[in-house]
């Protein structure tokens, strides 16, 4: 490999830390941590922070100043996504007590979002070099980061692409959950001959957009994990056991699948994530040799402007200071000074294994296909393991209190993987940029702070405006419209449920039991196709291979775990966004080469680049736009003037008009993201291209599916 040549210089010199950039970047900061906040409670997972972040600051910097530098554009970047991922900690564990009966107050939660946030970004930076410099792994959504600064940097259409896409989520974020103009989701439910069958789709532009930046690949067994529980374990279950009584199929057939289902997707997860960081074991171990055995030596001044990190003596002592104030809020919080010793012993070992962890396989395999969950799990049983000795059996602490000191020193260590991951893309933009390390590590750790704020603030306000986790909601309904709105957290409440029943709770076993044997077949499948089929598990043979990190190919069981938990129509919806990216990139590539048999050729893998490239902008902006008028919603019904009440002669349309409402947008943004697509001279090309990848990806899978 040749040496490394960043965008910038070495020994050019620009400004990095203006006052506008830290300004501007605790600002967007802000904004987009409410955001990801409102975005992950509402469908459970959250996308890479670092390119909606590229995108935005790019946007507002741009706009607003004229001799703005790309290493400017890179700060305010850093800032933004640090907050973005640190949110994705927080939310996926703190509302978690609300599931376990317990108070989720905006003290608390700040506190565990600043000692996780903090102590997983210096444990980042320390590694900064071994992994990005020495090993040099890719970090996917780093390169993405960078070409999307570059693209800023020189200007172009891609600022009114960006500018378009906000404006566009926003109107329809406030239309549909402002105005409420129109139906939030269509349900339908049949009962045919006692079977009863169910389908939904949720009217989200942003969800559209999340799935075509996650692409087909991840959707489709997202997707899948749905039908599973949907179409084939309800109903099977109902005819077993009996349907609810409830005059409404739709309703009645939630609510077995509420009850009994999604536990399916629980026990699948739990196995799933612990299974994920057995299977990379290989890399896991790679990463942490590399981390221990890390040279983090060396003065700012022996080292070239590119390579200077914050100081590894500052690093440490900021560390013992963390360590130190993690004790005292242990102490705080479960009264207990054996306790706290021990959980404050306990995070410094975990937190680093975790920090190293996900930032190694970030670089592997991306942010976004890192096993965060599967990480958060296997801390929340190691934590129940020792809170358990420690306060169970040493101390006779109440079952009750035990389940809430688990969850209070597991956050921290959750919170801490989360922002690991995606503090080495950022680094890894810098990097390729040429960025002054040390500067743009301060600029994280003040993303950090900023984000550790406004999370909490977000939290609260949208549990008071629209209840967190059905959970919490039915024995808390709202006093206006009950749960009618509540944002489903998915994730938090499987963290509470799994808590729960680690210590005995009230949990659903039977169904429990039965996500760890699918869970297990999937497993057994998986090893079974790994002797005749290759390591690139691609959906119709087209999608980005994921790396094959040990024995066999990487069926991703725990997207298919989530799609088995979250709603149907959350599944449904992403399923059409990922359906979208794969329809338009495989029209590029017909286009050009005006066939879809073989592999494509170098250009139209490269017209495909383009189109997805433009999509993955116009979905950032939509995700921002939407997200952010749903906070600002909240905001208006907590001051007592909920948007849905200021024109109320509007009313709600009905299903029909609500669907081609909601195609309207669809549409436009189809239309948008095929703007680029390579010419072609047949009539009504885009249907006519449709039509060819259709067949074509039919006859992939059925050859995929054909065992030698």
């Amino acid at each position: 490999m040749g040496e490394h040549r960043p965008y910038v210089p070495a020994e050019t010199t620009l400004p990095e830390l203006t006052v506008r950039a830290l300004i501007l970047g605790v600002i967007l900061g802000a904004l987009m941590t409410a955001a990801n906040t409102y975005l992950g409670l509402y469908m459970g997972m959250t996308v890479s922070a670092s390119i909606p972040a590229a995108v935005m600051s790019m946007l507002l910097l741009r706009m607003m100043f004229k001799d703005v530098n790309i290493l400017e554009n890179n700060i305010v970047q850093t800032m933004t996504s640090a907050g973005e991922s640190l949110a994705a900690g927080v939310l996926f564990t703190m509302p978690a007590l609300l599931v376990m009966g317990r108070e989720m107050d905006t003290l608390t939660t700040f506190i565990v979002a600043v000692l996780g946030g903090i102590i997983g970004t210096i444990f980042t930076i320390t590694l900064r070099r071994v992994f990005i410099v020495e090993e040099a792994l890719l970090y996917p959504e780093g390169i993405a980061c960078e070409e999307v600064l570059i693209a800023g940097e020189k200007g172009g259409s891609y600022l009114n692409v960006i500018l378009y896409a906000l404006g566009l989520g926003a109107l329809y974020g406030w239309m549909v959950k402002g105005f409420e103009l129109t139906q939030a989701k269509v349900e339908v439910a049949a009962d045919i001959i006692g079977v009863r069958i169910y389908s939904s789709l949720d009217y989200s532009l942003s969800l559209i957009a999340v799935g075509w930046i996650v692409g087909m690949q991840i959707a489709s067994f997202i997707f899948f994990g749905a039908i599973i529980g949907v179409f084939i374990l309800t109903p099977l279950y109902g005819l077993t056991y009996g349907w609810p009584v409830d005059h409404d199929i739709a309703h009645g057939f939630k609510t077995l699948w509420m009850t009994h289902i999604r536990f399916v997707g629980v026990g699948c997860m739990v196995v799933g994530g612990l299974w994920t960081l057995i299977d990379m074991r290989g890399t896991i171990k790679s990463g942490l040799k590399k981390a221990i055995g890390a040279d983090v030596s060396g003065e700012m001044g022996s080292l070239p402007r590119t390579e200077q990190d914050i100081p590894m003596n500052r690093a440490v002592i900021a560390l013992g200071v963390i360590a130190f104030l993690t004790f005292l809020f242990y102490w705080w919080k479960t009264d207990s000074l054996l306790l706290a010793i021990v959980g404050a012993i306990f995070l410094a070992f975990t937190a680093f294994f975790f920090s190293a962890v996900a930032g190694y396989i970030a670089g592997v395999v991306g942010s976004s296909n890192s096993p965060v969950s599967g990480m958060t799990i296997a801390t929340i049983m190691a934590t129940t393991l020792v809170v358990w000795l420690v306060g169970g059996v040493i101390l006779g602490m109440a079952q009750t209190d035990l389940m809430y000191a688990t969850l209070i020193i597991a956050s921290i260590v959750a919170v801490n993987a989360a922002i690991a991951g995606d503090v080495m893309q950022d680094l890894k933009t810098g990097h390729l940029l040429g960025a002054t390390p040390w500067k743009q590590q301060i600029a994280e750790l003040i993303g950090v702070l900023v984000g550790a704020v406004v999370a909490p603030l977000t939290l609260t306000v949208l549990n008071e405006a629209f209840r967190i986790t059905p959970t919490y909601c039915a024995a808390n309904p709202h006093p206006e419209w009950g749960c009618a709105k509540v944002l489903e957290a998915p994730q938090a409440e499987i963290i509470g449920t799994l808590i729960q029943g680690l210590f005995g709770g009230d949990v659903n076993y039977p169904m429990l039991g039965l996500g760890v044997l699918v869970a297990v077949i999937i497993i057994g499948a998986r090893w079974y196709l790994g002797s005749w089929q290759s390591s690139k598990i691609r959906l119709f043979g087209i999608s980005t291979p994921i790396p094959k990190l040990s024995g066999g190919p990487q069926l991703p069981i725990m997207s298919i775990a989530i799609g088995m938990y979250l709603p149907f129509y959350l599944s449904a919806t992403i399923f059409l966004g990922g359906s979208l990216n794969y329809l338009v990139s495989r029209s590029a590539h017909l286009r050009v080469d005006d066939t879809l048999r073989g592999s494509p050729s170098e250009e139209a893998i490269e017209a495909g680049k383009k189109v997805i490239s433009r999509g993955t902008l116009m979905s950032a902006g939509l995700i921002a736009g939407e997200a952010l008028m749903g906070v600002l919603i909240a905001v208006f019904i907590i001051f007592g003037s909920a948007p849905s009440s200021w024109l109320p002669f509007l009313g709600t349309l009905g299903p029909v008009f609500s669907t081609l409402f909601f195609l309207w947008f669809f549409g436009v943004f189809t239309w948008l993201v095929t703007r680029n697509l390579p010419t072609s001279k047949r009539p009504f090309s885009l249907f006519s291209d449709w039509i060819q990848v259709l067949f074509d990806g039919g006859r992939r899978l059925f050859e995929k599916m054909r065992v030698p």
